[in-house]
């Protein structure tokens, strides 16, 4: 039992990777999560854009950019522009605007693509973590077989609730990509 207990918080990395991952994805709709990990070149370094502005989504069609030093304005403008969001910023004054286009069927259906390679990815993590938390049972001294198997059962309980988390996320999210 402690081998799965000591696998459930990776098994939520998994699922918190993927909800991270997948927020970046563009939907119909503003979301700040599109832009706040664009590597901003400012004060010498590279940082996220989070750490650099605040972020906002006035409307559900554009995403506000505030940063906090407006003598970074260019750097962030600049880095907008190399990112691969695919929408040119718009500068008005410190603030800097991206006005979200409309999605067409071709770009809904390649966001479907990516989403579902997520997906795939979050599976094979949580598969991941239960071979590991699996290999540990099978290597345990001084349990009888019936515990064993006993406690990878359990595992394979877990294991199903996790991947039918993965599953409600990607539907939450495809729905959210698909509707117009």
């Amino acid at each position: 039992m402690s081998f799965i207990s000591d696998a459930k918080p990776q098994f939520e990395k998994a699922l918190d990777h993927l909800v991270h991952d997948i927020g970046s994805l563009r939907t119909g709709r503003a979301n700040p999560s599109l832009v706040e990990d664009v590597s901003v070149e400012a004060y010498g370094t590279f940082q996220a854009l989070k750490t650099l502005a605040a972020i906002s989504t006035p409307d559900s069609r554009t995403i506000a950019i505030d940063p906090w030093d407006g003598s970074i304005t260019k750097n962030i403008e600049s880095a907008l522009q190399k990112s691969d969001i695919g929408i040119m910023p718009a500068v008005d004054g410190k603030t800097i605007r991206l006005s979200m286009p409309m999605m067409t069927d071709e770009n809904r259906q390649r966001m479907v693509k990516i989403l579902k390679e997520k997906l795939e990815e979050a599976r094979v993590a949580v598969r991941r973590v239960r071979e590991e938390a699996k290999k540990k049972i099978e290597k345990e001294e001084g349990v009888s077989r019936d515990d064993i198997r006993s406690d990878i059962t359990e595992l394979e309980i877990v294991v199903k609730e996790y991947m039918t988390k993965v599953d409600m996320i990607g539907e939450k999210k495809e729905k959210e990509v698909t509707t117009i």
